[in-house]
């Protein structure tokens, strides 16, 4: 494999611009608190366990990665400022940052690297993926880390950022259960925020680290999450001035807020979550087993019509399970299903399913995962397969209970599912098709309990490729054959980052994963 070395010349005096960024004119002014307001409260300020987006979010603004990611997922220095990758693939050392201290004053070194490595290896809920192939983590000296592997990990570069691998330190972890330690709800990391409270059902409070490492910044003195629930409510508060920055805001609200000369709406798509909005269907339903079924069911669900309509042009239709931001490893040939209510009735005739009269064809159970999007979907999904002759019903629910139906008691037939494709196959794609889940059932994997030999032998090869146009081969054969047996359909992305912002608000992205940036870059005109 061609070795990829990152020696980039980047010192304590600031980091390399993001490629996304505009660059912000004039110059950018210190001071100021920036409020932020988010529809759902994490579970914990550490995402070392739980990378949910309301957790990694705040994560990141507090703890650090060894590095962060451009548009086009090329690496940057963070905490590691340089690193390298044997030529197979199964040595991967980082020169840490020196100098650098945790909030309490102490020094970060390779022992919090070991450690949150191995730590998420053993116990955080992507860890196990990421880090399945490492071997040992070794620390020849305070400052160098080196991963050593029993078997390649070509992903593994982009897995290192704050938000999905998170360095804490050690000795917060020292004693008992790490997940029920006390940093992971106040939080000590080397980030350009520290944490100052949180309270429950009300806010989040996080305070300027006027010792941070990169000299110059954060500019802002103060970040605060609110949380509130109601989408309604959040589109208030920002309209009447009450908030710089607003996520989760109805999707409804924003051509309205979009002519308010004070704000702005940001629509940019993470593209590190890689957020999709998938129909899933159980095939262990004997209607359902019939690829024709599936491939009918298709061909009636409108796509466009839910990125347009439901999701207000605020969507794009989505052609392959694949993000096309990984363009080596995309191909969207095989997901060729075109609205066509004609071509769907016949095939339903063909698989031997034709109407009844009124009862139509047959009958099937929706659920979605709880959102107001994702429920005017499903109520969209119901009308279209209605046209062609299919009963749904409707099953509404809690995420708790979501989780149940779909991946222990399989009290369902399709299902309107949110997932995130994440920033390489192996880690975010092949979980949707793993046969794994079929015996060791877990929260978002292989929903439709989909088995296909071949697909997981092409997955486990792609795993531990390393050269680079055999891997992309690797993946395309997996397109083809899913896109064919169709036990998902890809509908539309997400748009899990879109925010209002007013717009004295400046560059509050700085990474490819968006909202889970650090906002140390941010600033307020005054």
């Amino acid at each position: 494999m061609n070795q990829l070395v990152g020696r980039l010349a980047l010192t304590l005096a600031g980091l390399a611009p993001f490629s996304g960024a505009v660059a912000a004119n004039p110059a950018p002014q210190p001071g100021g608190t920036l409020t932020y307001l988010i529809g759902t409260e994490p579970t914990a300020l550490v995402s070392l366990f739980n990378p949910k987006v309301e957790n990694r979010n705040i994560s990141a603004k507090v703890t650090e990665g060894l590095l962060r990611y451009d548009r086009s997922f090329k690496p940057q220095p963070l905490l590691a400022t340089e690193w390298k990758v044997s030529e197979d693939g199964l040595r991967y050392t980082f020169q840490l940052r020196k100098g650098v201290k945790f909030h309490d004053g102490s020094d970060f070194t390779a022992a919090d690297v070991k450690y949150s490595i191995q730590t998420q290896r053993e116990t955080g809920a992507r860890g196990r993926i990421t880090f399945a192939n490492l071997k040992d983590v070794q620390t020849p000296d305070a400052h160098t880390v080196t991963l050593v592997l029993a078997k390649p990990a070509p992903y593994l570069l982009r897995a290192l950022s704050s938000a999905e691998t998170p360095i804490v330190p050690h000795q917060r972890y020292a004693q008992g259960d790490p997940l029920a330690a006390e940093n992971n709800s106040r939080p000590i990391g080397t980030g350009p925020f520290k944490f100052k409270e949180w309270v429950k059902g009300s806010h989040v409070v996080l305070e300027k680290n006027a010792s941070y490492w990169r000299a110059g910044h954060p500019h802002l003195d103060r970040v605060i999450y609110r949380f509130i629930k109601n989408p309604a409510s959040i589109s208030a508060a920002i309209e009447a001035g009450e908030a710089n920055v607003a996520q989760n805001v109805a999707i409804s609200d924003l051509n309205r807020l979009s002519q308010n000369p004070k704000l702005a709406v940001d629509d940019s798509y993470d593209e590190f979550l890689s957020n999709v909005l998938f129909l899933e269907f159980n095939l262990e339903n004997q209607i359902l087993a019939n690829v024709k079924v599936r491939q009918a069911l298709a061909l009636a669900v409108d796509r466009n019509f839910i990125a347009n309509t439901v999701y207000y042009k605020r969507a794009q239709v989505v052609h392959s399970p694949i993000p096309s931001v990984l363009k080596n490893y995309y191909d969207d040939s095989a997901f060729n299903y075109p609205f066509d209510a004609a071509r769907a009735n016949a095939l339903l005739d063909e698989a031997g399913y034709p109407r009844k009269g009124s009862d139509g064809r047959f009958a099937l159970r929706l659920v979605f995962m709880p959102s107001a999007d994702f429920k005017r979907t499903a109520e969209y999904v119901r009308a279209a397969l209605n046209k062609v002759g299919v009963k749904v019903e409707i099953i509404d629910g809690d995420l708790p209970t979501f989780i149940n139906r779909v991946y222990k008691e399989r009290g369902f037939d399709l299902s309107v599912n949110g997932l995130g494709r994440l920033f390489d196959p192996t880690v975010g794609v092949q979980r949707l098709y793993w046969s794994d889940g079929i015996k060791n059932p877990l929260p978002f994997l292989n929903g439709p309990h989909y088995h296909n030999p071949q697909v997981d032998e092409l997955f486990r090869a792609a795993a531990i490729e390393t050269d680079e146009t055999k891997r992309a081969k690797l993946f395309k054969d997996i397109q083809a054959i899913v896109g064919k047996e169709l036990p998902t359909l890809p509908l539309v992305t997400v748009p899990s980052a879109l925010l209002v912002h007013q717009k004295r608000v400046h560059q509050l992205h700085n990474s490819i994963d968006l909202t889970a940036g650090d906002f140390s870059d941010t600033w307020l005109e005054q």
